[in-house]
């Protein structure tokens, strides 16, 4: 009797550190480039190697046109698109495990503005919180659905217009939905906010809960861009920092008071900035101008370049954001040149051609980095300082949308479907 105990108790034992290990190992990926923005993934062991045919556990037609990023809460799966000529704005929500469509709620007509040929009028990748998915628009309209699709808020206050659309994304924070709005000018002069700095770009927050605004962070004189805003905590307290045409900036978390400036100039930036050891990496300039830098965090007021700890003039991506793997920066340009730096000197330890042309940004889980072209083929490395290429993963269709990871699986967005890899 008391063995038969014994054996039940190391059995209940066993079970128990199962879970705990499984539920270590699944992840939520919210909103777009995961938990904390920056493309970093806590998963052990997720997929290496896959094709057409192999190691996919479902593959989902979707409809419409869209480049938003696919998110990830347990098993559900959410992804935005536009039909109808960019005018009727979709959420879907999908069965993790099966692929299956569980619903398709169409939550408003849109007026479709100006875009760029790359750019979609469903680019900004949703969030959620395990209760609520939350969505941006081309127009710069805001809603928020229950799981079960049911519509919880919409926001259309804050209309949007920029010379090549919208292509930022929306995060959370502290019961916050934070998005940044870099756009230009619809009046007489279209060079406004574009070409020529001005005034109008800010960085939003609403209650996640009513859609109602918390505060508005004006950025002073800058242009446009498409960066995902991040969250910085030092000393107990939370900034968020974004990037801009022109800037990189922190705002007080609480109230949107902007804190800190420094310079970085270029309009039409769409790399977000990077957070890694006190520093935030940037990348911004054209026309031989280009230039990847390293700026110490925080300070106060306008620092221009006063806080610039590097600067790296080899290898900046125009679109694709960069990836910090501690100790090392790593980034792939638009034509397809992946780049490894120091994080904290900028020296250039290697730089390959990986081949193809790239639009999504980098992920990393478990010491490796996934690059995914615009063909839809994956290229995944090392990711050390030395260039070691340990798998190349082709899909045969085009992808612009940064993949997600998520409970040991890999979620890319093509064209037409959406993709779950690794085990069924």
């Amino acid at each position: 009797m008391k063995s038969s105990i014994f054996f039940h108790r190391v059995f209940l034992s066993l079970i128990q550190c199962l879970v705990t290990a499984l539920g270590v190992n699944a992840e939520n990926w919210p909103q777009f480039r995961g938990p904390t923005a920056q493309g970093l993934a806590t998963e052990k062991s997720p997929p290496l190697r896959w094709s057409t045919t192999e190691n996919i556990a479902w593959k989902t037609e979707l409809p419409g046109e869209a480049w938003s990023s696919p998110v990830v809460w347990k098993d559900r799966v959410f992804v935005t698109t536009a039909t109808d000529a960019g005018e009727t704005c979709l959420v879907l929500s999908l069965d993790r495990k099966t692929g299956a469509i569980l619903w398709n709620r169409e939550v408003f007509k849109q007026v479709p503005r100006r875009k760029q040929a790359r750019n979609t009028f469903a680019t900004p990748t949703p969030a959620t919180d395990g209760e609520r998915v939350y969505a941006a628009f081309n127009d710069g309209s805001f809603v928020a659905l229950k799981f079960d699709g049911s519509l919880a808020w919409e926001n259309r206050d804050y209309k949007f217009f920029g010379e090549h659309g919208l292509g930022s994304s929306p995060i959370l924070h502290d019961g916050m939905l934070i998005m940044a709005r870099d756009g230009s000018s619809d009046g007489e002069d279209k060079k406004l906010g574009w070409q020529k700095p001005w005034d109008q770009s800010r960085v939003i927050a609403l209650d996640a809960k009513t859609g109602k605004e918390r505060w508005q962070g004006k950025r002073g004189l800058s242009r446009i861009s498409h960066g995902v805003p991040c969250i910085w905590e030092h000393d107990g307290r939370a900034q968020v920092v974004t990037e801009a045409g022109d800037v990189v900036q922190g705002f007080d978390i609480k109230t949107g008071e902007r804190l800190w400036s420094s310079e970085v100039i270029g309009e039409g930036k769409v790399p977000s900035a990077v957070l890694g050891d006190g520093l935030v990496f940037t990348a911004g300039g054209w026309g031989g101008k280009e230039t990847i830098k390293a700026f110490k965090l925080g300070g106060k007021g306008d620092l221009k370049e006063a806080s610039l700890v590097w600067e790296q003039k080899k290898g900046m991506p125009k679109v694709p954001s960069m990836i910090y793997v501690r100790p090392h920066l790593f980034a792939i340009t638009d034509g397809g040149v992946a780049t490894c730096m120091k994080g904290d000197t900028g020296e250039l330890l290697w730089q390959e051609r990986v081949g193809g042309n790239f639009a999504a940004s980098p992920v990393a889980a478990d010491g490796r980095i996934y690059f995914v072209s615009d063909s839809g083929e994956t290229t995944v490395i090392e990711a050390g300082a030395g260039f070691k290429v340990l798998a190349k993963n082709p899909l045969g269709e085009k992808v612009q949308a940064s993949p997600a990871i998520s409970q040991g699986q890999i979620f890319i967005r093509t064209e037409k479907n959406l993709f779950s890899i690794g085990a069924k």
